[in-house]
């Protein structure tokens, strides 16, 4: 792998990690198209490696808030008083919510590092979630803001975080549209977004840190390596500060046209023999 191909790369987790587009799908697409093969070992863990820029990111810009859940959570385990708190509440759904994705990437961890690496699934993930967030954002009711949020609600939107495993789905896309789909107010289904993004994310990255190591090592070189983790925070710092501001204002249904001209027009290069599956 070249320098200049660590840097797109890097620029591509950084912008897509967050917005509703699938991270995954963008940079399967951009391997393909750099020829760099997207089943292989090094490779693979490269990518997964570089999100520790978007996951740091996030760490800092949430700071504050990540803080409060924590402490909540660790003086709620010993006062009722602080778990009658929304703060308490909060917590409790950040840690329910992040535990399914845990388990369910450990059982799949091969099939999604090979057979889900394929083109056809980054289209398929595209084009069908996007049908899903179309939904969402047409009966959502968005009357329930983050004081509101309760267990059940982290559950069940960890629950459809696991459907973001497939490359294409979109984490932030899949976990967005369950808020909604929760009647959460659309600012704080995306910051329950980031808050269950940071644990699973982590996670991620620290277990391909950890195992495919060697593999980075010998394919793309721990110096590129650092230099995509270093673009990926600096492009996902300013890509978080956009979204939570156009969440704000905007509904994310700009992002399925997206989504879905894009996954047109991978099936339609797939198909044609423009772009191979792996």
């Amino acid at each position: 792998m070249q320098w200049w191909q660590t840097i797109v790369l890097g620029v591509v987790e950084g912008l897509t990690e967050f917005l509703p587009v699938s991270s995954t799908g963008h940079l399967t697409i951009a391997e393909d198209l750099m020829h760099l093969g997207t089943g292989d070992l090094g490779v693979t863990a490269y990518t997964a490696i570089i999100q520790v820029g978007a996951i740091a990111a996030a760490v800092i810009y949430f700071w504050r808030d990540i803080v409060r859940i924590v402490v909540s959570f660790a003086t709620g385990l010993f006062s009722a008083a602080e778990r009658q708190r929304p703060e308490w509440r909060l917590s409790v759904a950040v840690v329910l919510g992040s535990i399914p994705i845990a388990v369910i990437g450990l059982v799949f961890k091969h099939m999604i590092e090979t057979t889900l690496r394929s083109l056809w699934w980054v289209a398929a993930g595209l084009l069908l979630w996007s049908l899903v967030m179309v939904v969402a954002e047409r009966v959502a009711t968005q009357r329930r803001r983050e004081g509101e949020v309760a267990a059940k609600d982290g559950l069940i939107i960890g629950l459809v975080q696991c459907i973001a495993l497939v490359p294409g789905v979109s984490r932030s896309g899949a976990t967005i549209s369950a808020g909604l789909l929760r009647g959460l107010d659309r600012v704080t289904a995306t910051r329950m977004s980031f808050f269950l993004g940071i644990p699973a994310l982590t996670a991620a990255g620290i277990l391909e840190a950890l195992s495919g190591h060697k593999d980075v090592a010998s394919t793309v070189g721990l110096g590129p390596t650092a230099v995509g983790v270093i673009v990926s925070f600096v492009v996902a710092y300013a890509s978080i500060a956009w979204l939570l501001r156009y969440v704000s204002r905007h509904s994310i249904v700009v992002f399925v046209w997206y989504r879905v001209a894009l996954g047109a027009l991978l099936a339609a290069g797939l198909v044609t023999g423009l772009l191979s599956a792996t």
